[in-house]
């Protein structure tokens, strides 16, 4: 579903109908931590999304606010493997393990 700020996201559902206005990010209720629509402009988790489809990426999201972005709310991302059970550095590249690269990439020397 689209985002309040014009993405899209799985974790963000909103009812609007018949004049209902109820927006929530799934994510973030999974974790315990308060949603509010500003928090979907700074929000990783479309990008990531976008950039890596892979079926085994589970993400756990928190919000805080970084010292470098003053008052300012934003999601910070968390981002594990459950094929390789471990954490991903680079959700938006993955882990490494599960979709390795064809051998036509791979550089030989």
């Amino acid at each position: 579903m689209r985002t309040p700020a014009g993405k899209e996201c799985r974790y963000f559902y909103g009812n609007y109908f018949r004049g209902r206005q109820s927006e929530e990010c799934r994510l973030l209720q999974a974790s315990g931590q308060r949603w509010s629509r500003d928090l979907c402009t700074s929000c990783p988790v479309p990008d990531v999304l976008r950039a890596n489809a892979c079926e085994f990426l589970r993400f756990e999201a928190a919000v805080g606010r970084p010292v470098s972005a003053g008052l300012q709310r934003r999601v910070r991302l968390t981002a594990r493997c459950e094929k390789v059970g471990r954490l991903v550095a680079e959700p938006e590249i993955g882990c490494g393990e599960c979709h390795p690269l064809p051998p036509e990439f791979i550089v030989k020397e």
